[in-house]
């Protein structure tokens, strides 16, 4: 069995109109949001093993803010095919992973993070910023995972609900 946690980066800022889409940062919600999902992770046990993150500046940072607050060890991969990937490029990452990683995090963003869910669970669940969804796996092997693969959905959090 393995856990993969499904992470949209939280509340980007849009007030430099000068900056290019991948290097806008996170908005002052943003930056209060993401370490309260690390906080989270940590509260419910599910620190990832590893955390898998889009190269977009707001992704990267709401990954950095994850993992110190949920206590993650490890150092955050930052992986440019995320951004603004559809749902393979997050299952070709994962499926190279090592067997090792029990539960692992992508980081990344809407509408891939969205048909990622729906595709592995069959439920249509909204992303919002800084939401996270947790999905269970019937695998041993990351390889084995696909679009076929019949996930379940295990929760879903939305940073605005934990106020």
């Amino acid at each position: 069995m393995k856990t993969l946690l499904i992470l949209r980066h939280a509340k980007s800022s849009w007030k430099n109109t000068g900056l290019a889409d991948h290097d806008r940062p996170l908005a002052k919600r943003g930056q209060r949001d993401a370490p309260r999902m690390g906080r989270l992770l940590r509260d419910e046990n599910l620190t990832p093993d590893l955390i898998l993150s889009s190269t977009a500046k707001r992704a990267l940072d709401t990954a950095e803010a994850v993992a110190e607050a949920s206590g993650y060890e490890g150092e955050v991969e930052s992986r440019p095919e995320f951004y603004m990937a559809g749902p393979e490029a997050y299952l070709r990452a994962l499926r190279a992973l090592s067997d090792d990683y029990e539960c692992v995090m992508v980081i990344g963003h809407n509408p891939g993070l969205a048909e990622l869910v729906e595709v592995l669970t069959g439920e249509a669940e909204a992303m919002p910023t800084a939401a996270l969804a947790q999905v269970a796996l019937t695998l041993k092997r990351w390889r084995d995972l696909s679009d076929e693969t019949e996930g379940r959905l295990v929760n879903t959090w939305r940073a605005r609900e934990l106020e």
